[in-house]
């Protein structure tokens, strides 16, 4: 086995990735609506994706908010890999990505505990191992069945 990761440089690329691993999550992933949005709107980030043999198995987009933030816009792992620290390599990777640009703070939004929710209560355990920390909760973002939590991270 080998294991690589890298950006993808052409958009076509970011998408087809993109919509391959999510479609292939729809524990997380289930609304195709969203989905959608995440596939067109990937085409103008960076992205960085885990390949494993040779086949794209997690990858991480970035947004930027400005000169000193950026966010995980939409990151995904292939359920049968994830805990084998995929998820974590792309963070750090996108982390160091960042910081090299002068990128200070690293946010990431996801499902509140206020739903409940197993497959969500492991991501946001997920970004709390990584030093995320919770800063602003939203009913507004994705509307009062799905509150939003945002978290945020120093990197600098």
């Amino acid at each position: 086995m080998s294991f690589l990761i890298k950006p993808i440089k052409r958009k076509a690329d970011r998408q087809r990735i993109c919509g391959e691993i999510l479609r292939a999550l729809p524990e997380w992933f289930g609304i195709e609506q969203a989905v959608k949005d995440y596939i067109a709107n990937v085409q103008a980030m960076p992205m960085f994706a885990y390949f494993n043999d040779g086949k794209p198995a997690g990858f991480v987009a970035i947004r930027s908010h400005g000169r000193f933030s950026a966010e995980i816009y939409v990151m995904g792992v292939l359920a049968g890999l994830q805990g084998k620290g995929i998820g974590r390599q792309l963070v750090k990777h996108a982390e160091r990505y960042l910081k090299d640009k002068g990128i200070r703070f690293l946010q990431v939004k996801t499902l509140s505990a206020a739903r409940r929710c197993r497959k969500y209560e492991r991501t946001r355990k997920f970004y709390l191992s990584l030093g995320f920390v919770p800063l602003e909760e939203f009913t507004t973002v994705w509307g009062k069945e799905n509150p939003c939590l945002l978290l945020i991270k120093s990197i600098s």
